[in-house]
């Protein structure tokens, strides 16, 4: 399962790209706009933060499918080709996904909140879709439960050679348990849940207590380093 940020803040990407195991960084307008940054300078940043092999996702914005596949052909030039293009998973957006995927570009599904927005954009040829899990959760529905319905259309129809779930918005670490346990693709965790999947105070106390513990043997301050 591939693990990304879902964030465009460039030092809280740094931080956490450079402590954790992460595949990718997921963004969209939304996320970009509160940096206040012109959008290619943050992507690019982002882009040299994560490598040329790290996927990144961008959003395009146009409301046609024709102004979509203009935006892609800049994403793509602008940030290579391991940027997967967001499309929101509307009428005209499953017409630029089909001629997206004539040319070999490379995009996900998003804005999704039912299952069969997933399993069209998935047959569609999305290599993603992605469900808003805790927005659903908001309109009064179970988010991961709507992911996993979206995630077995997927493999249902066999699609799960190219497609898979790239969960989002999650509000806490057990929505992000939940689905990595169910094996979706993928998921985009904010920054500060990524942080709280493994804070807890009982994994400090104990570290504090073998800290303590070993300097009461060789001295304060050593480490196995210096003995």
């Amino acid at each position: 399962m591939k693990f990304c940020i879902d964030d465009a803040n460039v030092e809280k990407i740094r931080r956490i790209h450079d402590l954790f195991p992460i595949d990718g960084v997921s963004t969209n307008p939304s996320i970009l706009a509160k940096t206040g940054r012109s959008p290619y300078e943050v992507l690019r940043e982002i882009r040299s933060i994560i490598g040329s092999d790290g996927e990144l996702f961008v959003q395009a914005v146009s409301r046609d499918w024709e102004g979509v596949i203009r935006e892609a052909h800049r994403i793509c030039e602008e940030l290579g080709d391991t940027t997967l293009i967001k499309i929101p998973c509307t009428p005209e957006g499953f017409k630029a996904m089909k001629e997206l995927r004539k040319e070999g570009i490379r995009f996900i599904g998003t804005a999704v909140y039912t299952p069969m927005q997933g399993w069209i954009a998935a047959k569609c040829g999305a290599e993603y879709v992605a469900p808003y899990v805790n927005r659903i959760d908001n309109m009064g529905f179970d988010g991961v439960r709507v992911a996993k319905e979206i995630h077995d259309a997927i493999v249902g129809s066999g699609y799960d050679s190219y497609s898979g779930l790239l969960a989002a918005s999650f509000k806490n670490s057990q929505q992000v348990l939940e689905l990595t346990r169910y094996g979706v693709k993928a998921v985009t965790v904010a920054p500060d849940i990524i942080e709280g999947l493994v804070k807890n105070a009982a994994i400090d106390a104990a570290v504090d207590q073998f800290t303590h513990d070993f300097e009461g043997l060789t001295g304060k301050g050593k480490t196995m380093a210096d003995c």
